[in-house]
């Protein structure tokens, strides 16, 4: 009896202490949903560092892409490409999704499957996929593939197959520009991930705009690090890196690479530069120097940019600006004369001493001679005397501070020196005249000869056309930027008459004259100070050459210069001629210079086809017509352009079946515009004029029609 007692009192207890955990239950439960409730309202008032206290929360970076580096024209000059590594889940604990394995189940079907696509054998994928890992790499077979053999593989649906995606930055065209383009190197954050910083030329100048900004991604993880379903989730997503356009034409660019590389090679100099702006706006059309470099394997000899970070004695280029500090004081007479051969001077040093300057003919000079002649002959000795009898040292020490010389020009190059000009006693003043005792850099002398170009006002050189962000706008924007007058328009006119000179017969540039093309320029033969003295044997020298084309109405500067070629000849002369030559035609600039009729073309959509192809043939201009139908629907190029004898027009006709025509001898521009009038897919793979195309003239274009051009046609 006293035994059923205490059972029925256990009972009333048991049955006591279960309610009172129920409830405890029920009220823990509530408590914590209305927490969640909560959480999950206050969430967006929250900032993300309380959000980050109050959640275990897992954080991965959203790295962004680095902007292209594109020429004027839209080519490709630097851009990341992605490379996948292929990888295999071997272990079966990873399962399945909807009846899919999640792992290489069927090895013997996965290894000859793979076996065809990429560079290892059937055997030794074989081998490793009876590993005993979690996951495996296929070695060099599976690394660094495409875009497009990465989709092959992942079309063949194979389970457990996967790969590991990486990015890097690619210059397709080797050491093409690329003191210009600079290069990349990668850094790794701490969390593992990978970001590109540039150095050197725009990739440096410019790194924060290609960069990017990253984002990322904070979501919440339970204790074994799986995401919570529909758990809260924080994105910031990354803005890509803007990309930027050049100023240069990469086929003026091939035209000057060529050249460098040739006068290079034939002259063992130690180095060469050559640059060529545009006369009217400043923008810098394409530069090169040796050595050069592959950014893509960063082989690199030097660090400097030669355009920028060379500063050197220029010789007698120089003279051309001192002649026209000269002219444009208005006391100069280029009839008058003066006693050539040397002159001797009160020492900078010890002024009981004395210092003899000479003319580079040993001495000897040419007799009396004008100071127009001695301009030709590139005379010190008539320099020197311009600055006894003309112009004083200060006015040409200001000169040569208002031509731009002894400061930086401020294009947006890293490493760009400010040179120097400074110089105080009369005999440093002559000398500086003649372009010794003074330094300057290449960009400083085309800034200089803008002055030329532009009427007396002097431009801003510059590289950059444009920066578009990743949005598409635009938000820096380079255009031509001119100072004041600082010489007047008879200075102009007489510097040109000397510059013409130097190319004429007896003239010191006679090399450099080309037939039927104006060109027009000074040469430099200057001494280098090492070691304490200046180099006088052999030839230790650095030979220079400044023009402008065409003389009369310039429209590109050019300048080049070597450093001891290795027997003083003129490897120069050759190289300048081949470009001039190819940029004006390139630029069509001799069709300018001559008077020849000029075309204005109309606008002829809706047009009788046969009727406007007859007019224009009978005007000269070469013309193609896209169809046979009666009606024009649009044309190359556009109403009101100004095109000569020999030009071409393309006319799109309203009976268009999408038929090729023959593009060999076409340039990039005209290429390009015509495959846009086609309205077909189309891929142009180099620059300059094609010289191959994937689909023959008279067949359909029914797939994307490949285009390869060159520099040279």
């Amino acid at each position: 009896m006293r035994d059923s007692k205490l059972n029925t009192n256990k009972l009333k207890i048991s049955k006591f202490v279960y309610v009172i955990v129920f409830f405890l239950f029920v009220i823990f439960a509530l408590a914590l949903g209305y927490r969640c409730l909560v959480d999950y309202q206050a969430t967006d008032k929250m900032t993300i560092s309380e959000f980050i206290k109050n959640r275990n929360l897992e954080e991965d970076v959203l790295m962004p892409e680095r902007g292209t580096i594109y020429d004027i024209n839209g080519i490709a000059l630097a851009q990341d490409v992605s490379s996948y590594t292929l990888i295999a889940y071997l272990d079966e604990n990873r399962g399945e999704i909807d009846g899919v394995p999640r792992y290489v189940k069927d090895k013997d079907k996965t290894a000859k499957a793979l076996a065809e696509k990429i560079d290892t054998s059937y055997d030794r994928i074989r081998e490793i996929l009876n590993k005993d890992a979690y996951q495996v790499e296929f070695g060099n077979g599976g690394k660094n593939l495409s875009q497009l053999e990465m989709e092959a593989i992942k079309a063949l649906d194979l389970p457990g197959i996967d790969f590991i995606k990486s990015t890097k930055r690619y210059y397709p065209y080797g050491d093409f520009a690329s003191y210009l383009l600079g290069y990349t190197k990668n850094k790794t954050l701490d969390d593992g991930n990978n970001y590109m910083v540039g150095e050197l030329g725009i990739e440096g100048y410019y790194n924060e705009q290609l960069m990017g900004t990253a984002g990322y991604i904070k979501y919440e993880k339970d204790g074994r690090g799986n995401i919570i379903a529909n758990s809260n989730e924080y994105r910031e997503d990354a803005i890509d890196g803007a990309d930027v356009y050049l100023t240069i034409d990469s086929s003026i660019q091939l035209f000057i690479e060529n050249e460098v590389k040739k006068s290079q090679s034939q002259s063992k100099a130690e180095w060469t530069v050559m640059g060529v702006m545009d006369a009217k706006t400043g923008a810098i059309l394409g530069y090169a120097s040796t050595p050069s470099f592959d950014p893509n394997i960063r082989n690199l000899t030097n660090y400097l940019d030669p355009l920028v970070s060379y500063a050197y004695e220029p010789g007698s280029t120089m003279k051309t600006f001192s002649y026209m500090c000269a002219i444009n004081s208005g006391k100069y007479n280029g009839s008058d004369t003066f006693m050539s051969g040397s002159k001797t001077y009160v020492s900078a040093i010890d002024e009981k001493d004395t210092v003899t300057i000479k003319d580079w003919n040993q001495g000897e000079g040419w007799g009396r001679i004008s100071y127009d002649r001695g301009y030709a002959l590139s005379s010190n000795i008539g320099v020197a005397n311009l600055l006894e009898n003309v112009i004083t040292k200060d006015e040409l020490s200001n000169c040569y501070e208002k031509y731009g010389f002894g400061k930086k020009t401020g294009i947006t190059l890293d490493g760009e020196l400010a040179g120097d000009i400074t110089f105080t006693y009369d005999v440093e003043a002559a000398t500086a005249g003649y372009g010794q005792g003074i330094m300057v850099t290449p960009i400083q002398m085309l800034q200089g000869l803008s002055i030329i170009s532009n009427n007396g006002k002097m431009l801003k050189p510059y590289v950059i056309s444009k920066v578009v962000d990743s949005a598409g706008n635009t938000i820096d924007e380079n255009k031509k930027m001119e100072g004041s007058v600082v010489v007047n328009e008879k200075t102009i006119k007489k510097i040109k008459e000397l510059m013409r000179s130097v190319l004429e017969e007896g003239g010191t540039g006679a090399a450099y004259k080309i037939d039927g093309y104006d060109l027009i320029g000074k040469t430099g033969t200057a001494s280098i100070f090492e070691k304490g003295r200046y180099l006088d044997y052999g030839s230790q020298y650095i030979y220079s050459f400044a023009g402008l084309y065409p003389g009369n109405d310039p429209e590109i500067i050019i300048y080049m210069a070597n450093k001891k070629p290795q027997d003083g000849q003129n490897y120069l002369a050759p190289s300048v001629q081949e470009v001039v030559i190819n940029t004006s035609k390139y630029l069509s600039i001799e069709e300018k210079t001559k008077t020849i009729k000029k075309i204005k073309v109309g606008g002829y959509t809706n047009k009788i086809t046969t009727e406007v192809k007859k007019f224009l043939t009978d005007e000269g201009i070469k013309v193609i017509t896209l169809g046979d139908g009666n009606k024009i629907i649009n044309q190359y190029p556009n109403k009101n352009v100004q095109i000569s004898k020999g030009d071409l027009v393309v006319l799109l006709t309203n009976k268009y079946d999408n038929t090729a025509i023959d593009f060999t001898g076409l340039s990039y521009k005209e290429t390009k515009e015509i495959l846009k009038l086609m309205n077909v897919e189309y891929k142009l793979e180099g620059y300059g004029y094609v010289t191959n195309q994937s689909i023959p003239s008279g067949e359909k274009i029914d797939d994307e029609i490949i285009i390869e051009l060159k520099g040279l046609y």
